[in-house]
């Protein structure tokens, strides 16, 4: 009896990682890429069972790729449209399959679990739950200080929401933090009672004036992005 197939779709900037930690680990792994210049990477780098260049979003093609019934489906396209509307794809024509996919976008992640992934690995929220367990240990908090207030290209910065700026009134999950290059950590939200509020307890909160968020990222993203929160209308970029 052969091994079970994973049905690897994507080679990209998550591809080519998981893609190592399965050939690595003897996995049977079937790529399918549709970027003709990460295809011949991925044949020339990796020595897959198979490799197919293919449009992911012609469902004649996907039909007839040859999966079996509870194979897995591991979706980790680089663009997230393409990756949703693949996810929705896959579950209407491998009902029985186990579909994973792979986001860094809160609002991804929703439409993915939507569209019928049975797992979606939120990295978003993956990194904040890691500095929420870091910043709970005290010498863990004195390295990693030291480690962005060193010579390194990241740091922390807790921003006041201004009087009339676009944040206020609206909630965390109505904005892209990822378009400005930066990470929302958590929040302290004055109505609550200034506690502090990570990340990872939930997308709900309101933003007010005066409510402080904080972020990580590279300075010029997040003095940039702290100029823009002062405008009354978020601007397109």
């Amino acid at each position: 009896m052969s091994k079970e197939q994973i049905f690897l779709f994507g080679y990209g900037k998550f591809g080519r990682s998981i893609a190592d930690d399965l050939v690595e680990h003897d996995a049977e792994v079937v790529l399918i890429e549709s970027d003709e210049a990460l295809y011949h990477e991925a044949r020339k780098t990796h020595r897959f069972d198979r490799c197919i260049l293919m449009d992911v979003t012609d469902d004649a093609a996907l039909e007839a790729l040859p999966v079996r019934v509870d194979e897995q489906l591991v979706c980790v396209m680089d663009d997230d449209h393409l990756n949703v509307f693949l996810v929705l794809s896959l579950r209407a024509l491998f009902p029985q399959s186990r579909i994973l996919a792979i986001s860094d976008s809160i609002h991804a992640t929703r439409k993915l679990k939507m569209a019928g992934a049975n797992k979606v690995i939120d990295l978003y929220a993956i990194s904040a739950n890691r500095i929420h367990n870091i910043l709970n240990k005290p010498i863990a908090t004195r390295f990693l200080e030291g480690f962005l207030n060193a010579d390194h290209e990241y740091s922390f910065r807790e921003i006041v929401i201004p009087e009339g700026s676009f944040l206020h009134g609206r909630t965390l999950e109505e904005i892209d933090f990822r378009r400005y290059g930066v990470i929302f950590v958590g929040m302290i939200d004055v109505e609550l009672g200034n506690s502090f509020i990570f990340v990872t307890t939930g997308l709900e909160h309101k933003l007010d004036a005066g409510d402080i968020i904080v972020c990580i990222g590279h300075d010029e993203d997040l003095d940039r992005f702290e100029k823009a929160i002062h405008k009354a209308k978020e601007e397109a970029e």
